[in-house]
């Protein structure tokens, strides 16, 4: 009788070196949904949303959700999870979305991540820095102080308070100055010296590929989808979230301009032109930080062979 040999089963350590997990991110409106879930598909895997707004279910037009239809053919992670009264910081992301990928990698060894926050993905990708704990009641007081002064205030108050941040930093991100601003009342110290760029070791091999179209090609679509959430019904969205205008959730593109018509500081057409113009310069912003990341490759969103280049990437 032939001595029939079984082979060992890999462990789990031997597993997870097969482990791939393909970043799809670029600007706004670039179409990144559509190729991810062609990505996903084709890989036959679940997606992680990348978006730190997507994860509300009180905002759904605003931040341009995938649809129903497109929830249904590739299941979805970090989508319609948390109420607006749920604050969540990149270090919460980094938890949460490593526990979605320990769970997908049960059943398979890929994994893709789509979207647009930056900060998220940095923080999936290579871990945040230990922090001291930042007093809520700061917190809340400097935003109460950014609400009445506005940025050029808060950009002074970075200048005074935190110099090296405000020669170092984003002063053009309000999110960014708000929170190094109440770092430094909390502590004493600048947010700048807790960044060790130690990078965390994560148990699978990253790809990033990111989305781009000409400027002109991209603003074109950002004004089409503007219009197109207008015609969805994005201001009875607002309209309905208005009494909880005061939440650091909804203090974003696409929300506070339309607060803004129903406290007639500015008329409907006026607020969809703001709209337009700050997801324009929202798209520019997340263009120059993926720029940064020398890992990525880029693609052009409109080839038609895009998903098959991606995936050429491992």
């Amino acid at each position: 009788m032939d001595h029939i040999t079984h082979s060992t089963p890999p462990s789990p350590s031997e597993r997870a070196g097969e482990r791939s997990l393909y970043i799809v991110s670029g600007p706004t409106a670039v179409g990144k949904t559509a190729i991810s879930i062609q990505l996903a598909q084709r890989l036959g895997t679940a997606i992680v949303s990348a978006d730190s707004r997507q994860c509300y279910r009180e905002m759904t037009i605003g931040t341009a959700k995938p649809s129903a239809s497109e929830l249904n053919v590739v299941k979805h992670y970090f989508i319609d999870e948390f109420p607006i009264t749920t604050h969540l910081t990149a270090a919460d992301y980094e938890l949460l979305a490593l526990k979605y990928l320990k769970e997908i990698f049960v059943t398979t060894n890929t994994a893709v991540v789509c979207g647009g926050t930056g900060l998220y993905i940095k923080a999936l990708c290579e871990g945040l820095d230990e922090m001291p704990e930042v007093s809520s009641d700061i917190v809340t007081q400097t935003e109460q102080e950014y609400e009445q002064q506005g940025l050029a205030w808060l950009q002074q108050a970075i200048q005074v308070e935190d110099p090296v941040f405000y020669n170092e930093g984003e002063i053009q991100n309000p999110a960014r100055l708000l929170r190094a601003l109440s770092f430094v009342r909390s502590t004493g110290k600048s947010i700048t010296q807790f960044r060790t760029q130690s990078r965390k070791q994560r148990p699978f091999t990253i790809i990033k590929a990111a989305l781009e179209l000409p400027r002109e090609l991209l603003y074109d679509r950002i004004n089409q989808r503007v219009d197109e959430m207008m015609a969805q019904g994005l201001l009875a969205e607002v309209e309905k979230l208005y009494p909880s205008r005061h939440l650091k959730n909804l203090h974003t593109v696409g929300y506070s301009e339309l607060f803004d018509y129903v406290e007639r500081k500015c008329s409907l057409p006026e607020a969809v032109d703001k709209i337009k113009q700050h997801t324009r310069n929202y798209a520019k912003r997340q263009m120059t930080w993926f720029k940064k990341d020398k890992e990525i490759t880029w693609f052009r969103a409109d080839d038609p062979d895009v998903v098959d280049k991606i995936l050429s990437l491992k």
